[in-house]
């Protein structure tokens, strides 16, 4: 049997991250990618990176293909990049094939003093 944390080391290795300065360089430019929050409710209600689209992780797989073109660079996140992880990896087989998970995730993107929106 797996435990959590062997299905998060496998989704890790399977999956890219980006650097939490690269991610906040982008969102700085207003690069080209779609900032992906797949938090809850209640966090995305707290704030969130501007202009991030908001799908909670439950959702994922019944909304990501109305919402999100499979050509496009994503960058999900989540609190702690764990979801986020979890996250890239069913995106990943779905077909998307430029999409990250955001390394350290919102907490350390708050802490490092990047951009938020309410």
């Amino acid at each position: 049997m797996k435990s959590y944390h062997d299905l998060l080391s496998e989704a890790k290795s399977r999956i890219r991250e980006t650097p939490l300065a690269e991610a906040r360089t982008l969102q700085e430019q207003a690069a080209d990618v779609v900032f992906l929050d797949v938090r809850e409710p209640n966090e995305w209600n707290l704030g969130r990176i501007p202009g991030a689209l908001f799908i909670p992780r439950g959702r994922l797989e019944s909304d990501v293909e109305a919402r999100v073109p499979r050509e496009k660079r994503v960058i999900i996140y989540c609190a702690n990049a764990n979801r986020s992880a979890f996250a890239a990896d069913t995106m990943q087989q779905m077909g998307y094939e430029h999409v990250t998970s955001m390394a350290q995730g919102w907490n350390a993107w708050v802490a490092s003093g990047g951009a938020v929106e309410s």
